[in-house]
């Protein structure tokens, strides 16, 4: 078991996959990325999510990006990989080298079914966290994943492993207030859905969340606002920032085509898609540049 359990609190950026014309990865383009994002304000820096577009990149590819936003981020900000794999092998190899380059929290998320075998999803999970000395999380999201655990599931596995003491929930705010009043303080609950209902999650007891970087560092202003005991800001700001959220959110494919290029208006990093990609339509940027102009008067 690992000794002190640091803060999770606040918004912890999941970054984006960047490519470059010719739909390779662009080292150049993530370094700018990363450092655009430590400098925002957020608490805490994350890759290989879903946001990530992780299944289109190849092993070598997902090692280099979790070694240099590792080096990038130098210790500054937790730092979290999601370990992909249809096998224990698999994600304790993709463990193991987070681990190796910093990692300070391991996502997992429930495998499908026909991959546990016969010991189930916990004892999946179980074998995979053996032995490492570090926190790890589980991805709860039965609207991106199509598989998630019970409430129940999680705090067994909370007592079969104490290093499970983080939860990250694409749920929705009735289903965190469930987690958080069922947990305690045994288990942190960090939000997603790309702030979804970020005020009601953080009434509900969510500690933080992992979002996107495009509205990322928004979001954590009205986290620190909330924090401050100010709610009616804290909603002032949210109530300009969801119009964003509600546009880029409308599934994984609409994230990382549209949010994608939002984030990449503000930061002034080209952005470029590898097959397969939802494309972006004519009015799809049109409204890509309303969002960016949105942003900047939230800035303001």
């Amino acid at each position: 078991m690992v000794g002190a359990r640091p803060s999770l609190g606040g918004v912890h950026a999941v970054l984006y996959a960047l490519f470059d014309a010719r739909a390779a990865l662009d080292s150049g383009a993530m370094r700018a990325q990363t450092q655009f994002v430590v400098e925002s304000g957020v608490r805490g820096v994350s890759v290989l999510g879903l946001a990530t577009e992780a299944d289109k990149l190849a092993s070598e590819e997902r090692r280099d990006i979790v070694a240099r936003v590792a080096a990038e981020v130098g210790g500054r900000l937790p730092y979290s990989v999601a370990a992909g794999g249809d096998t224990v092998k698999e994600q304790r190899e993709a463990a193991r080298f987070a681990r190796d380059h910093g990692a300070d929290l391991i996502i997992l998320r429930p495998p499908a079914v026909e991959f546990c075998g016969e010991g189930g999803v916990l004892d999946f999970l179980l074998r995979v966290a053996d032995g490492f000395d570090c926190r790890f999380a589980v991805q709860n999201a039965p609207r991106y994943l199509g598989r998630s655990l019970s409430r129940g599931d999680l705090l067994r596995l909370r007592r079969a492993n104490p290093n499970f003491d983080v939860v990250k929930s694409e749920t929705d705010a009735l289903e965190i207030a469930a987690l958080a009043g069922e947990a305690g303080d045994a288990i942190d609950v960090l939000g997603g859905r790309g702030g979804l209902e970020l005020t009601d999650s953080l009434r509900a007891g969510a500690r933080g969340f992992v979002i996107a970087p495009d509205v990322a560092d928004y979001a954590q202003r009205v986290c620190d606002v909330f924090g401050a005991g100010d709610y009616d800001e804290a909603e002032r700001i949210y109530g300009l920032l969801l119009p964003v959220i509600v546009f880029v959110m409308q599934s994984v494919e609409h994230l990382v085509c549209y949010g994608k290029r939002v984030f990449g208006l503000r930061s002034g990093i080209s952005v470029y898609d590898r097959a397969p990609a939802l494309a972006p339509t004519e009015f799809g940027l049109f409204l890509v540049e309303r969002k960016a102009l949105a942003l900047a008067e939230i800035g303001k």
